[in-house]
């Protein structure tokens, strides 16, 4: 249980309302920054309704303003952002070869930037206070590759890698920066995706369960599970490191 400010990305639906959820019941207080600030009303509602604490925020996490303005928000309504989960994230399917330069740097601003600016935002105050969690989302794309996926599974590499090396930099600092790797999760995304697939969505996400070793799709529960404790006193020893949440999809 824990009394921190959890700061969560895109937190307002999928896999990052599962996270403000999961951080709401073990009484983190909880900022839900989402550019859809009506579905981040209704998930704090849902938080606040169970017992818990949390603050719907509307933020853009492409826009450096924007960000800071929220965080300002958070620390002002709730108090300084002690953990931070970078969940938001956005992908379109396609053959790399039929991508140009606007689609690799909407990617690039969504799924890499937009975390730059947001640890740039709070992490100097989590050193200052000598405590923080970063935890950020990645993809197992962003570890072995997916067909259809590749700017993005390239900006999901540089979130590893970039983790990797802040962790190495604040380790003395009691902050610690960890990636949660989700494989296939059932979330309104990966059902929209199946359902623009061009094929049977049923037959599309029956052939994503096959892959899987446990035969089935990741809750957004199972991810936040792992977040949570990334973001818990019991991991303060574990920095740098990459977890999949994968049902064994990915052994690497």
């Amino acid at each position: 249980m824990s009394n921190r400010v959890a700061l969560v990305t895109g937190g307002a639906q999928g896999i990052g309302q599962g996270i403000a959820q999961t951080l709401g019941e073990q009484q983190y207080r909880v900022a839900i920054a989402d550019l859809n600030l009506e579905a981040a009303q209704a998930t704090a509602k849902s938080i606040t309704e169970a017992g818990g604490t949390a603050l719907a925020v509307q933020a853009d996490i492409t826009d450096t303003a924007s960000v800071q303005a929220a965080v300002k928000t958070v620390t002002e309504e709730l108090g300084p952002v002690e953990i931070v989960v970078n969940n938001a994230g956005w992908d379109d399917f396609m053959k790399f070869v039929d991508t140009d330069e606007d689609f690799w740097n909407r990617i690039l601003d969504i799924n890499f930037k937009g975390a730059l600016r947001v640890v740039q935002a709070v992490v100097p105050g989590m050193i200052e206070r000598g405590f923080g969690r970063v935890i950020n989302i990645g993809s197992d794309a962003g570890r072995v590759g997916s067909s259809l996926e590749a700017v993005y599974s390239g900006a999901k590499g540089g979130i590893i890698a970039f983790t990797k090396t802040l962790a190495r930099e604040v380790a003395t600092k009691g902050v610690t920066a960890n990636t949660v790797c989700p494989g296939p999760t059932d979330t309104p995304a990966l059902r929209k995706f199946a359902d623009n697939s061009g094929q049977d969505a049923d037959k599309v996400l029956a052939g994503m369960v096959r892959g899987v070793p446990m035969k089935r799709l990741a809750k957004p529960s199972d991810v936040a599970a792992a977040v949570a404790f990334f973001a818990s006193d019991a991991a303060e020893y574990v920095t740098g490191q990459t977890l999949s949440v994968s049902g064994g999809l990915t052994m690497a």
